[in-house]
């Protein structure tokens, strides 16, 4: 890159904190392009931090999304909080991404002293306005949150849509340190295509499952066999708590299990741009969310 492009290129890392269904995954999904987080209606559906890169011939982002902010319990939760803080000393600029359409609770407060604790250039994001039709009630939320910290900018965004979404990159862009990019112009994530199966699979689960199951469940791609140049086989594990929960996932004559298997090889084809065969196994393993060893095959580090 030569010395004039250089003086003019910003590159670095941007997290993306909120509560739990806030939008962070559906935003990172949308701006990178690709689908490399799974996304729920359902809360705590983002286990550990998922980069996702965006460039442009000004400059390259680098999206943490991190998992909704909540209060830690079992092991994993407390992990999961911990890639939060993790997220938040590591990076240049935070996004602080706050449902529009609901009301302010305890949440909202913690994720607000998050920003303040890191001290880091923040940007406000109101998202789901296109839940709003009367968006002069954005007004009020904007200054309640204005007296609260010292944003760069805020901007009213609708993830799902895609609204406001260029007005968005051009302001994280604006904020971000002029330097090289830190990743290849080709790459949208630093996950593995395995991590990115399992992630599909998950989310499949939540979609197929509705209000019947929690979602405490977790995926594993246990083997990934390259059979041809244009062809993969794929052998996932998902693990539940309960036999009652296997028994739900699995659906009368394996047929719930199936419609899970069958969406989510569509989405892991899309991504692979070729076919695939997928096998899922049901496993149980009663306290999963408190085993070291099962955390870890999961990607869910200690901080």
């Amino acid at each position: 890159m030569s010395n004039e492009k250089l003086s003019e290129y910003r590159s670095g890392y941007v997290a993306l904190i909120g509560r739990p269904n806030a939008g962070k995954s559906t935003l990172l999904n949308r701006l990178v392009g690709e689908k490399i987080a799974a996304v729920s209606n359902k809360p705590q559906t983002t286990r550990f931090a998922i980069r996702g890169i965006i460039t442009r011939p000004e400059g390259q982002i680098v999206l943490v999304d991190t998992p909704g902010v909540h209060k830690p319990g079992h092991m994993l939760n407390r992990r999961m909080m911990g890639a939060v803080h993790d997220a938040l000393h590591g990076v240049d600029l935070v996004c602080l991404i706050r449902d529009a359409a609901t009301s302010t609770g305890a949440g909202d407060h913690f994720g607000l002293d998050l920003i303040k604790e890191a001290d880091k250039p923040a940007l406000l994001l109101l998202n789901k306005t296109d839940k709003l039709p009367d968006k002069s009630k954005l007004l009020p939320l904007i200054e309640s949150y204005g007296v609260e910290c010292d944003w760069r900018s805020v901007v009213p965004i609708s993830a799902l849509t895609g609204d406001m979404i260029e007005t968005l990159l051009a302001e994280i862009m604006k904020h971000l340190p002029v330097g090289e990019p830190i990743f290849a112009a080709d790459e949208l994530t630093d996950q593995s295509i395995r991590s990115l199966a399992a992630e599909i699979v998950r989310e499949k689960i939540l979609h197929v499952t509705g209000d019947e199951i929690p979602y405490i469940t977790a995926v594993v791609t246990e083997k990934w066999q390259e059979v041809r140049e244009d062809f993969t086989r794929i052998y996932c594990a998902i693990f539940v708590e309960r036999p009652t929960q296997k028994a739900i996932i699995i659906g009368h004559g394996a047929a719930r299990l199936k419609e899970i298997g069958i969406q989510a090889r569509q989405d892991i084809e899309r991504l692979l741009g070729h076919r695939c065969h997928l096998e899922l196994f049901v496993k149980v393993e009663a306290d999963w969310r408190d085993k070291a060893n099962l955390l870890e095959e999961l990607g869910i580090h200690q901080s």
